[in-house]
């Protein structure tokens, strides 16, 4: 392989710089694929097989269990050949349009509607009027909205591309579909259609790509499953003997040549249904110009899938010593950065970006913190849990602030979006309402969309004529029985056990029904790796087991109450089963969006048959005429069940009625819909909005490491250490401490701490550390590195107007129980923070008023409101002037590292001659100065990618930092980060979590 690539940060901005400006070439990424293409002979086919388009074999014996690979073999056999196409294929040529006949009388222009228009709300109701009766144009969507200027592109990110991927040693690429996320994936062929206005693209990662059979030495001589362990007696394989399946070679350490990998994103980008611009994820040292080493794929999904999954759907992990979870949320981090990198090299500005689930919640920030100005909405397609399971996360706070840099979030049900902003309030103490959150001058909506499915393609599919054969040949061979369906994959939270003991119950509670209803399940296997080897053992031995009973218990030798089925269905089966049925149950105990409940109220469009749905299931909020049942109920799901067979046809049409019209109406079509319009509608009711992105450690730590001469400063209460009610106990931490030291130590750095404070509680706390230099009283005091004296510059300044300051102070001093007045040499604080904290406040704005009526207005003093403070000071005493007088001095060398001991005579002490890094980092009103000081300062004689300003604390404050982050906690993080410090404060320590992560994501593999 050839020398190991690297790739900065500055030269991917440099990159995103250059395509954002270009307008030709980035155009080309969304204009829409000619439908004649020329592409190879084994890419002849219009497109791989999407959702429910592969055929099945329910009449293989299947085990449960065994394997995974059991469950896929028979159906990687099937050949693709005279199928029908499934509901999810689109040509943008040979399918019906669902939009409604121009009404030409109704049609009026967007141009004269959208006049005045100033709210969100006003550009939704005037986009839906222009668009009534007629197809939506993106002239209608350019038009409601100017100010955006939208470009009219849209770039959808999840986490896999909808095709599983197999490579052939020869250079040929197998595409094939992938399970799950099927109203998902159709939504994406909509918008990629001629249906849709957009011009669309998916960005996804290419998934584990397999290779293939025939590429790996596969074993000789017959094969049997004795050397399978059995999971369980009931589960024991049998041998058998003849040809198995070929058990899938290991993907690890598999070998892409680079023009084979050009090859696939070609035949990815030809897509006539869909257009996907795939994202290789790796180790930087595993690709070169030749090609891409694919190691260990899975490790890219094992944080959302080992850490996130569970504890979305209300399921606590057992507690570890982290070192697994280190690597694991490494490689999440990691991960999004490359999905934020790809996105960055197509984006052009106006262009829409919309992100999907829990695979990818750091991305909006990430997107946010190198485009500032990007248009991102973010949609869960899983529950979100409550604030008291999401706190037991360790990254809560990181996740939750990726997440705040969307426009938009976008969930499936009230409850699971009243728990996000539940979450962003007691987590990250962000004010929040019902419609969103305030974060940091910006309002992030928050709103509920529940997806819907191809309601058109589903009704085609389910009348097909070999739909219909299945669907009389199920009739007969039930002929005289009810037929109870339930559809679901073989995890935990999809409820088959809690399905089976209430079918069980009622089996018990009603005999009459005994060997009159038949329960046909059918099982899935989960997708999800860490589920696979650790739970779905367990959930397959307990469905055993269930099935077994039931069957003993109510069954005979000519009949099973109970009809399980572990496996895929092709879609002719699948659908014919739902018209089939009877009842459709799903007993899911925590789940996003249930498609199945959907499909089956459209396949039940004739035969009417009730659906009884979990309610702990993300549908349930849009099906409100099913019936609705606690799953931990058995007997009350049991009773239901009863109620259902039992129930007129006049109240059994009565309720299909509405639920097939709503089914029909509220499709995966009119969802994308809505949540777009409602994004562009946030878009311009906020547009004047400019949100300050979470500060990003890659980039802060990159031009670090590649600077020559740094100055750092830091404000110190509320910044280095947090506001506590009792000011003289703000003692810096021991980490503080040594993180100060060790960069104070590192001669290309000029470490400053700026505080209000004076110079006695500086000296005592900081003062051993003679490598930092002092600021104290806002900058009336300065200390230099390396020097033990202060020097005044106040000292010439008259200070007479005190003694009208302090009769003021000692006047509400008096009034306030708790108060108290500190005196410094040139300034007056009067602070609160020990007494009630409405009376402080109160009488907090009354002193401000009676200040600026009196004494500001005889002397040239400046009324300053802190945190639970009010300070008066000079008008020329700021840490504005201060931070100007160092960036003044360090880069005109007047004043330089030399000037002090440490650095006088040292070895290696040669520094850039100018400044080439600035961090300053501060938390109140009084570091505002300094931030628009650096401001003003940047682009000469700073370069303005050099300054790094950040703001300090979670309060909806408008502030002219270009970073923010929520807590002191994370500014020592950051500078432990620059330091190299782990969590002790000592070099010799681990990185913590989060900076493992960034130092990961700058280098491009994780450190060991």
């Amino acid at each position: 392989m050839a020398a190991q690539k690297q790739q900065s940060l500055s030269d991917r901005r440099g990159a995103r710089d250059s395509a954002a400006g270009q307008e030709a070439g980035g155009a080309s990424h969304f204009a829409r694929t000619p439908l004649a293409v020329t592409i190879d002979h084994e890419d002849s086919e219009e497109s791989p097989e999407l959702a429910h388009e592969r055929k099945s074999n329910i009449q293989v014996p299947v085990t449960p269990d065994i394997h995974r690979e059991t469950y896929k073999a028979p159906l990687q056999q099937a050949s693709n050949e005279g199928e029908d196409p499934g509901y999810f294929t689109r040509d943008p040529l040979n399918h019906n349009s669902s939009a409604e006949p121009l009404d030409e009388a109704s049609a009026s222009s967007l141009s004269d509607l959208i006049r005045g228009a100033m709210s969100g709300e006003e550009v939704l109701r005037r986009m839906s009027q222009a668009a009534a009766g007629r197809r939506e144009s993106i002239s209608d969507i350019k038009s409601s909205a100017p100010d955006l200027a939208l470009t009219g592109n849209i770039i959808s990110a999840t986490f896999t591309t909808p095709h599983t991927v197999k490579y052939h040693k020869n250079g040929e690429w197998e595409l094939g579909n992938r399970h799950g996320l099927s109203a998902l994936f159709d939504s994406f062929v909509y918008l990629s259609s001629d249906e849709a206005p957009w011009n669309h693209s998916v960005v996804a990662w290419t998934g584990e790509i397999e290779s293939s059979v025939e590429d790996a030495a596969t074993p000789t001589g017959l094969q049997d499953t004795t050397a399978i362990p059995g999971l369980s007696q009931l589960s024991a394989p049998i041998p058998v003997e003849g040809d198995l399946p070929p058990t899938p070679p290991n993907t690890d350490g598999l070998w892409i040549p680079h023009d084979h990998q050009k090859d696939l994103e070609r035949r990815l980008a030809q897509d006539k249904r869909l257009k996907t611009i795939p994202v290789w994820l790796s180790d930087d040292d595993e690709v070169d110009d030749e090609g891409i080493v694919l190691n260990d794929q899975t490790r890219w999904r094992r944080y959302a899938e080992h850490s996130l999954y569970p504890l979305f759907h209300y399921k606590q992990q057992e507690p570890s010593d982290g070192r697994a979870e280190r690597i694991e949320w490494a490689n999440y981090y990691r991960a999004n950065l490359q999905f934020a990198n790809k996105i960055i090299e197509i984006y052009r500005p106006g262009d829409i970006v919309v992100i999907h689930d829990y695979y990818l919640l750091l991305l909006p920030s990430m997107l946010r913190q190198r485009m500032p100005n990007i248009y991102i909405s973010f949609f869960l397609h899983c529950p979100f849990p409550s604030s008291e399971f999401m706190r037991c996360l360790p990254r809560r706070k990181e996740l939750l602030e990726g997440l705040m840099g969307s426009n938009l979030i976008g969930f499936q049900s009230y409850s699971y979006s009243r728990h996000f902003t539940s979450c962003c309030t007691r987590i990250l103490d962000f004010p929040s309402d019902a419609t969103g959150v305030d974060a940091f001058g910006a309002r992030v909506e928050v709103g509920v969309y529940p997806i819907g499915i191809d309601a058109k393609r589903v009704e085609d599919l389910a009348w097909s004529k070999e739909v219909s054969e299945k669907y009389d040949a199920l009739k007969e061979l039930y002929r005289g029985k009810k037929v109870i369906v339930g559809r679901d994959r073989l995890d935990s939270v999809r409820g088959v056990t809690q399905k089976l003991m209430a079918f069980e119950r009622f089996l018990e509670l009603y005999p009459e029904w005994r060997e009159k209803v038949v329960l046909i399940q059918v099982t899935s296997p989960t997708n999800r790796k860490e589920i696979r080897e650790d739970g779905e053992s367990k959930i397959a031995s307990r469905v055993n087991e269930l099935v077994m009973k039931i069957n003993g218990t109510y069954g005979s030798l000519g009949f099973s109450p109970v009809q399980h089925y572990p496996q895929y269905l092709a879609p002719a089966e699948y659908f014919a089963l739902l018209r089939a049925a009877d009842i459709g149950l799903i007993t899911s105990v925590r789940d996003g969006m249930n498609t199945t409940s959907l499909e089956y109220v459209v396949c039940q469009r004739d035969t009417h048959g009730p659906v009884i749905l979990s309610e702990f299931s993300g549908t349930a909020g849009s099906l409100r005429d099913a019936i609705h049942i606690n799953p931990w109920d058995l007997t009350s799901v049991a009773t239901q069940i009863n109620n259902a067979l039992t129930m007129s046809p006049e109240l059994r049409q009565a309720m299909q009625s509405n639920l097939y019209a709503h089914v029909t109406t509220h499709t995966v079509q009119s969802w994308v819909t809505r949540f777009l319009r409602k994004l562009v509608g946030t878009l311009a009711s906020h547009r004047n909005e400019h949100a300050t992105p979470v500060l990003d450690g890659t980039i802060l730590l990159e031009q670090y490491r590649a600077a020559g001469k740094r100055l750092i400063m830091f404000d110190y209460d509320g910044t280095l250490t947090p506001i506590v009610r009792e000011p003289q106990a703000a003692i810096p931490s021991e980490r503080v401490i040594q993180t100060l030291k060790a960069l104070a130590a590192d001669p290309r750095n000029a470490v400053w701490i700026i505080s209000g404070r004076d110079q006695d509680f500086l000296q005592q706390h900081l003062g051993h550390i003679t490598e930092l230099g002092f600021s104290a009283e806002h900058g009336s005091f300065i200390r230099n590195p390396g020097e033990t004296s202060w020097e005044n510059l106040a000292e010439t300044f008259d200070m007479s107007w005190q003694p009208e300051v302090l009769e003021v102070f000692q006047k509400y001093t008096d009034r306030v129980l708790g108060s108290f007045i500190e005196r410094k040499r040139c300034a007056l604080t009067w602070h609160y923070r020990q007494a009630d904290p409405e009376l402080g406040i109160h009488a907090s704005k009354m002193a401000f008023d009676e200040l600026n009526a009196t004494v500001a207005k005889k002397w040239d003093v400046e009324v300053m409101t802190g945190k639970a403070n009010l300070e008066v000071r000079p008008t020329f005493i700021n840490k504005g002037e201060i931070v100007k007088r160092l960036v003044h001095q360090y880069n005109s060398g007047s004043i330089d590292r030399a000037v002090g001991a440490k650095t006088r005579g040292r070895a290696g002490s040669n520094v850039a001659p100018t400044l080439e890094f600035v961090l300053c980092c501060g938390d109140d009103f009084t570091d505002e100065d300094m931030f628009r000081a650096l401001n003003g300062l940047s682009g000469s004689p700073l370069v303005r990618d050099h300054v790094f300003t950040v703001s300090v604390g979670a309060k909806n404050k408008v502030t002219l930092a270009k970073w923010h982050v929520l807590e002191p906690k994370d500014v020592l993080e950051s500078a432990a980060l620059l330091a190299g410090l782990g969590l002790s404060g000592e070099p010799t320590d681990r990185l913590s979590q989060v900076n493992l992560a960034v130092v990961a994501g700058l280098e491009g593999h994780v450190p060991t």
